[in-house]
């Protein structure tokens, strides 16, 4: 009977409520309203215009003749708008956001926590990267958020992501990070490499800002896994090393992004391929391709041998292996090591960009060619780099198909390698072929190492 007394009177005491502002890192953990105080104003909402070019079919309201026709109606400028999130990086106005939020766009407006708004211009972009980087115009003194050091970020640390999710203004969730390292068709870029977090983030969050507990930027956040187009707890994230050299490389003004050189093409090491390469386990990131001249081949790296690391950091794919390089940036040098025949050894690489050797010698044809618009190319590795293409051999490639082209099914990334039983060994070779062609016309093409014949008409 006592003990029963005792547990009321002890639930009966009043609970004191705590009005001081957390200052501790323990205190910070039961609170984010500091953190978050600190970090709102520095992350914006972003409305961006762009015009894009839509075709209107006169047999649009018509299912059958829509899908027999398909889009083949008059081509009308129409005015998309998107919004999206975005991170201030320095009290001078230098923004990050995601690329597909601002890329293409004529007319971006960035709207602060504070109600200010300005306009901004796109510095830096890159597709790939799924990056942008902008600067506000007239901006001085805007709050900022520093940038955290990739190396350090661990997977179970509390994280906070601020955003527009939705336009319904800003927002904060919480979460953990759930997974560092991520890539691959799961997260929507192949080549990409991401920060895991099971913070909910939504349409709208695109570009905003993923932070620790320190108050400093982890990442950008940028996609997510869902089945409904409502987070499902799985929203990736751009490091922010990578965003670093962004920042940098727009600082130094250069408008397309340069990644280093790899000049080699590889695979993820699995169960299979460790037995087959005598490996104890599975892991790392086999060599199957080498260019010549490349910083790999120079140093004696070559097909076999199998990457485990980078500077330290493990190395289990080829996304990350450019992940590394690209955070290293042209000019550095990173310390790979590499497993041959059971032996482990490092190698010193040179960080260089892709190099214009051969000359490329582009050419576009004109409204009197055969093909108007198709541009072409000698391959080289700057054009493999800016175009994002796979290591391809020598030979004339094509770079945009204009918009004849693909009607006779050439692509994108295409070889030519005959023109009506020619050779092609240089954009003037093809472009004289196709100048001299008569009433029919031959292409042999070679795609995904396999050839393949291109007949039509004049």
């Amino acid at each position: 009977m006592l003990r029963v007394l005792i547990l009321i009177c002890c639930a009966a005491l009043p609970v004191q409520a705590q009005t001081q502002v957390p200052t501790s890192q323990a205190q910070i953990s039961l609170s984010f309203a500091p953190l978050v105080k600190q970090a709102a104003p520095a992350v914006v909402n972003i409305y961006a215009k762009r015009i894009v070019q839509s075709r209107v079919s006169p047999f649009a309201s018509d299912p059958f003749f829509r899908d027999f026709f398909g889009d083949m109606g008059r081509a009308q400028p129409r005015v998309q708008n998107s919004l999206g999130s975005g991170v201030i990086l320095s009290s001078d106005g230098y923004l990050v956001s995601n690329y597909h939020v601002v890329g293409g766009a004529s007319d971006i407006r960035v709207v602060l926590n504070d109600r200010r708004e300005f306009s901004a211009e796109v510095l830096l972009g890159d597709q790939a990267s799924d990056l942008a980087i902008l600067r506000l115009k007239d901006a001085e003194n805007v709050p900022f958020l520093p940038l955290r050091e990739s190396d350090t970020v661990e997977v179970g640390e509390l994280t906070l992501a601020i955003g527009n999710p939705f336009g319904v203004g800003q927002t904060v969730s919480s979460g953990i990070i759930s997974g560092l390292a991520r890539s691959g068709a799961v997260t929507g870029n192949e080549r990409g490499y991401f920060i895991q977090t099971d913070a909910p983030i939504n349409p709208g969050n695109s570009g905003g800002a993923l932070i620790g507990m320190d108050g400093a930027l982890i990442g950008v956040n940028t996609a997510i896994v869902t089945r409904s187009g409502g987070s499902n707890g799985i929203g990736f994230a751009i490091p922010a090393a990578l965003v670093a050299q962004f920042v940098s490389q727009a600082r130094a003004g250069e408008t397309r992004f340069m990644r280093p050189w790899a000049g080699m093409g590889g695979q993820t090491v699995d169960a299979d391929l460790a037995n087959s390469l005598g490996l104890q386990r599975p892991g790392g990131m086999a060599i199957t391709q080498v260019q010549d001249g490349s910083p790999f081949a120079n140093v004696g790296l070559g097909v076999g041998d199998v990457i485990i690391a980078a500077n330290g950091r493990a190395v289990n794919s080829p996304s990350e292996m450019l992940y590394y390089m690209t955070v290293a940036g042209i000019g550095a040098e990173i310390t790979v090591t590499a497993v041959r025949d059971g032996v482990q050894e490092d190698y010193t690489v040179a960080m260089i960009g892709p190099p214009e050797l051969p000359p490329r010698e582009e050419q576009t044809l004109g409204a009197r060619d055969v093909l108007e618009g198709l541009t072409i190319a000698n391959v080289n590795p700057a054009v493999l780099a800016q175009y994002q293409l796979p290591i391809l051999p020598s030979g004339v490639v094509v770079l945009n198909t204009g918009p004849i082209a693909p009607r006779i099914g050439l692509q994108k990334g295409d070889l030519l390698r005959e023109i009506d039983g020619q050779d092609i060994n240089s954009p003037e070779d093809a472009v004289r072929a196709l100048r001299n062609a008569r009433r029919s016309v031959s292409i042999v093409v070679e795609r995904g190492g396999q050839l393949v014949l291109l007949r039509f008409r004049l």
